[in-house]
């Protein structure tokens, strides 16, 4: 089953401020976050707090998600810096 990732608007306007300075590392994020839509729980994840929320870390990011199977969609909610 593959999962609709979206993104909430603060994430990518985050996202799109990383890019000025390191447009590698952002699209490294970019290119995990579609991986999400075949295995939105991947090895490396971890669950943060109540069910559903996830974080990986792809390079210096962290990224941090929620997936909900019910509608089949994981919606990326915050990224930062580690």
């Amino acid at each position: 089953m593959t999962y609709r990732v979206l993104w909430e608007p603060a994430a990518l306007a985050v996202a799109q401020k990383l890019a000025a300075d390191d447009r590698t590392g952002v699209q490294q994020v970019f290119a995990a976050v579609d991986l999400l839509a075949d295995n939105p729980r991947p090895a490396g994840a971890f669950t943060v707090g109540s069910s559903g929320i996830y974080r990986i870390q792809v390079g210096l990011y962290r990224v941090q998600y929620e997936v909900e199977d019910q509608t089949v969609t994981v919606t990326v909610f915050h990224l930062g810096r580690l």
